[in-house]
């Protein structure tokens, strides 16, 4: 990307509340703030039913699935009329290992429900059939909920290179190596569960044009034409 030419600046790593249970702000304080910030969009990728859900898992499946996704209409209102995309994936999660995953809708998953009791190789696997956009999310993250480390460079597209919640800097660095090494696609994002009491820099992605869906976006991924970066946080404070 040239000087002179525009950047559009994009999250691709985002938890809101209620759906994530560890979101602590709505999905208006969220875009209220990165609009501030001038990002052009955000991808909303909340932990899945599979992961930290934020709903009532005493409820049929179905119902779990249909209020996940029950925020999606109104998040895109709420964008309209703040002044910024709103897109979406997921966050699936397999004992500590996470996935960003980018192309699929609520009604695929309503029809496919069954592929989360395969093996995790095998779960990828159908999803990158079905069309969608997997990366490995802080692959080398070391945390306490983290039993150990899993990779499954044969059975995703990218890794998250830049995670800016990541404990410490060297499980990003290890993340290039990891996807520079399969000759993976990168990725960068905040891993935000705090809107603008965020503590940390933030990753972002950077792209020429402004995207025009989920689609767009993984097309241009696949062309190699998205740029990671970090963005400056100017208002740190201790969480």
């Amino acid at each position: 990307m040239s000087q002179n030419e525009k950047a559009f600046l994009y999250e691709t790593h985002l938890h809101t509340s209620p759906i994530s249970k560890c979101g602590r702000y709505s999905v208006r304080d969220n875009l209220l703030f990165y609009k501030s910030m001038g990002y052009a969009g955000v991808f909303i990728t909340n932990h899945f039913i599979d992961g930290n859900f934020g709903g009532d898992r005493s409820l049929p499946v179905e119902e779990q699935i249909e209020f996940y996704f029950s925020e999606a209409e109104e998040a895109t209102r709420l964008g309209e009329e703040i002044g910024i995309d709103v897109f979406y994936g997921i966050e699936s999660s397999y004992h500590g290992t996470d996935f960003l995953i980018f192309g699929l809708n609520k009604e695929y998953f309503l029809s496919h429900m069954e592929l989360f009791e395969r093996k995790r190789s095998d779960f990828l696997a159908a999803l990158r059939e079905a069309g969608a956009f997997i990366v490995q999310a802080h692959p080398y993250r070391e945390a306490n909920y983290i039993d150990h480390i899993r990779l499954f460079p044969r059975h995703i597209e990218a890794v998250e290179v830049i995670n800016s919640s990541n404990p410490a800097p060297f499980m990003n660095d290890l993340a290039r190596i990891y996807a520079e090494t399969y000759g993976l696609l990168q990725t960068a994002g905040s891993d935000n569960h705090f809107a603008g009491e965020y503590c940390h820099d933030f990753g972002a992605m950077t792209f020429s044009h402004r995207l025009e869906s989920v689609e767009d976006f993984i097309a241009s991924m696949r062309r190699g034409e998205g740029n990671v970066c970090v963005i400056p946080n100017k208002n740190q404070k201790e969480m």
